[in-house]
């Protein structure tokens, strides 16, 4: 179960099913809308939803070729789930900063 929650609850993950959300996507397209991510880590985190069965990875054949991701029924069911997390996170996130600034003014850092 702890591997499970460690897999959707990464922050990758995350934010690769909220963009899947509305419509299928190429890889290129989740690169550029996923901020921060690297190719890497995108292929990394792509195959395990993949392996989990929370997303489809398909291949078109054309020249060059064109793969497109969706997600499946099962990944779909995540959707509740992280938008409410993103809305909860949006929502606090000033309040977040702000104690995070007040925690790091009161403590020194610790080497």
């Amino acid at each position: 179960m702890l591997q499970i929650l460690g897999l959707v609850g990464s922050k990758w993950s995350i934010l690769i099913v909220g963009q899947l959300r509305d419509r299928t996507m190429r890889f290129g397209e989740l690169h550029r809308a996923v901020k921060g991510i690297s190719q890497r880590m995108l292929t990394l985190t792509l195959r395990q939803l993949e392996r989990d069965g929370l997303l489809t990875r398909t291949v078109h054949p054309s020249v060059p070729p064109r793969v497109d991701y969706a997600l499946t029924a099962l990944g779909a069911t995540l959707l509740d789930s992280v938008v409410a997390l993103g809305e909860w996170a949006s929502a606090h996130r000033h309040e977040i900063s702000n104690n995070r600034h007040r925690y790091d003014a009161t403590h020194p850092t610790r080497t």
